[in-house]
Order: C-alpha cells, then sequence, then structure tokens
C-alpha cells in the first residue's frame, strides 16, 4: 500500500523529473527541493530521498 511517505512510482519519477529539469534550469539544489516538495505536498526530506532513489536507479532524464 503506498503512503504518503511513500508516494506510488509514477509520482516519484515525476518529482524526480521535476526537480531534474529545474536545477538543469539553474534553480539551487535546496530552493528546487523546497519547490517541488510544496508542489507535490512532500516534506523536503521525502523529496531528497526521491532524488537518491531516481539517482540510484538512472530514472528519466537521466536514463
Amino acid at each position: 500500500m503506498e503512503t504518503q511517505n511513500h508516494p506510488p512510482l509514477d509520482i516519484r519519477q515525476e518529482v524526480f523529473r521535476q526537480l531534474v529539469e529545474q536545477q538543469d534550469r539553474g534553480t539551487p539544489v535546496l530552493q528546487s527541493r523546497n519547490d517541488i516538495a510544496v508542489q507535490f505536498s512532500l516534506s523536503p526530506d521525502q523529496v531528497q530521498v526521491i532524488e537518491r532513489e531516481g539517482l540510484n536507479n538512472s530514472w528519466p532524464p537521466l536514463s
């Protein structure tokens, strides 16, 4: 069962995609994490966990 602490895979991948795109446009890492957290109603810590998961699994747009 998915919880707010662990959103579904498709949501986590979208969070990661938007986070990478913001950072690629020059948004500082902490600001991009906070912006995405607000947008998806997550905590910055949750976004950071998703960021690590995406990097470890080479999710798009990295793949």
